[in-house]
């Protein structure tokens, strides 16, 4: 009989619990290594204008002639943005059941760092979605919050990523929301990469310190290689 009333409880919802939380771990996982891949990326910056524009070139033209130009550009954008709506609908429905099944209680038994971070994934996901959107319209479409001037591919091709990205952060309000933003999501990558394990059942508790040691020094990483380029642009050190 209790069985019965475990499977019973257990399919109550669709998807399962279970299985959003797969999802998040799956899709969470696709963002990260699109961060970090997108921060080493952004390092080219430090190269000058020529590296710059020819990595972003580059990433129109990689696998060409095999594969059409932009094509696995926009395969990854594909990607990501069915990763984007998958994780953002598992996270809202966890919520919500979370919320309805605790009612008016908190849960009191993580520690004082865990459950800080754990509460700011939520608003930290609307300040990245918010992000991700003016990050979008900035430097990849070149609308609405563009900098003046904005530029396209020249006739040759070549992308002047080097120079939109200066006139973009030459604009205190956008370099400080491109800093702030970068450790928001460090916070989310630090929080989301030690809750992976606990989603996929690793209990090891060596495993488990030096996965979330790793998961810091990602977070790090991301927060210092893209929160310094803003800074440095304002500085006058990157021109």
């Amino acid at each position: 009989m209790t069985a019965v009333l475990d499977r019973a409880a257990a399919t109550r919802h669709r998807p399962t619990t279970f299985a959003l939380k797969q999802t998040m771990a799956a899709t969470g996982m696709v963002f990260v290594l699109f961060v970090v891949v997108h921060m080493l990326g952004n390092l080219k910056v430090y190269g000058g204008a020529a590296s710059l524009d020819g990595y972003a070139t580059w990433l129109r033209e990689v696998g060409y002639p095999l594969i059409p130009k932009k094509g696995v550009l926009w395969a990854l954008r594909v990607t990501l943005a069915v990763s984007l709506v998958a994780h953002v609908a598992a996270s809202v429905t966890l919520w919500l059941r979370g919320r309805t099944a605790r009612g008016r209680h908190r849960r009191r038994s993580m520690p004082r760092a865990t459950a800080w971070t754990a509460r700011t994934m939520l608003p930290g996901g609307v300040v990245i979605l918010v992000f991700i959107l003016v990050h979008l319209l900035d430097l990849t479409i070149g609308a609405l919050v563009a900098p003046e001037g904005y530029a396209h591919a020249g006739p040759d091709g070549v992308i002047p990523a080097h120079a939109n990205l200066v006139a973009s952060f030459s604009r205190p309000w956008m370099a400080a929301f491109y800093s702030l933003t970068m450790v928001v999501i460090g916070v989310h990558v630090w929080h989301g990469w030690r809750t992976l394990l606990q989603d996929w059942g690793a209990t090891g508790r060596r495993f488990r310190v030096a996965w979330a040691t790793v998961g810091a020094l990602l977070a790090l990483a991301v927060v210092a290689g893209n929160a310094a380029i803003p800074v440095l642009v304002l500085a006058g050190v990157i021109a």
